[in-house]
């Protein structure tokens, strides 16, 4: 399948507003729980200290990381081969570690995709990739197994973009969960601009490929990343 082959023809949106919000639920036993999206590693260097400086590392990390993330699960919502997607997303992911914890999120939201809303093109990219596809990759492909559109499935993302690391700063710094919370809302115009952003690139990209979708870096994630990785103790996974 080239990468455009569905891209004509994007799956309707029958979900409805209640499967975006299942798939977008921190609840949802996916193993994101178990990560802090950078936000361990920024709170021991310091860059994480309140609210303040939460709100800009989560600025930051929508802007980058977010962005290329939610235009992946928007293209996937989209129709565009899964498997393109997934080499997409490993060239826009150049630290080791981040690979890493893409796929492995990717393998868990697929057990629990595969529960949920099974479907053929969830079982395929199972079998092609068993070690895991990256999570931004199997998130839109379950957004369209959900019913759901491309813009759904960038909203999902850029909402656990920043949402994982309001959620672990509580737990690292003992922050009041009603600043972290304050903190998402703030960022909601924004994340209604990058969802948006995100699903307009997903457009282009189902006529010029996947070469068209952002790819947003943020060294000092990637060299967090590795580094947090070699802790010999650690709260998250990464």
């Amino acid at each position: 399948m080239s990468a455009t082959t569905a891209s004509a023809a994007p799956a309707p949106r029958t979900g409805g507003l209640a499967a975006l919000l299942v798939l977008a639920d921190g609840r949802l036993p996916a193993g994101g729980h178990a990560h802090s999206g950078g936000a361990e590693a920024a709170v021991k260097a310091g860059r994480i200290t309140d609210g303040r400086t939460l709100e800009e590392f989560c600025r930051g990390r929508l802007h980058t990381a977010g962005l290329t993330a939610a235009a992946l699960a928007a293209a996937a919502a989209a129709g565009l081969d899964p498997l393109a997607l997934d080499d997409a997303a490993d060239a826009r992911t150049p630290a080791p570690a981040l690979r890493a914890t893409a796929r492995r999120l990717g393998r868990q939201l697929m057990r629990a995709a595969r529960a949920t809303w099974p479907s053929d093109a969830l079982d395929a990219l199972a079998a092609a990739r068993p070690r895991g596809a990256h999570q931004p990759v199997v998130l839109g492909l379950t957004a369209r197994s959900a019913g759901l559109g491309p813009l759904d499935a960038a909203y999902a993302a850029v909402y656990e973009s920043v949402s994982g690391p309001a959620s672990a700063a509580v737990r690292l710094l003992s922050l009041d969960p009603f600043d972290a919370t304050a903190v998402l809302a703030r960022h909601a115009p924004a994340m209604d601009a990058v969802a948006e952003r995100a699903a307009d690139a997903a457009r282009r990209a189902g006529v010029e490929g996947p070469d068209a979708l952002p790819a947003c870096s943020a060294p000092l994630l990637d060299i967090a990343a590795e580094l947090h990785a070699s802790w010999p103790v650690r709260l998250f996974a990464s």
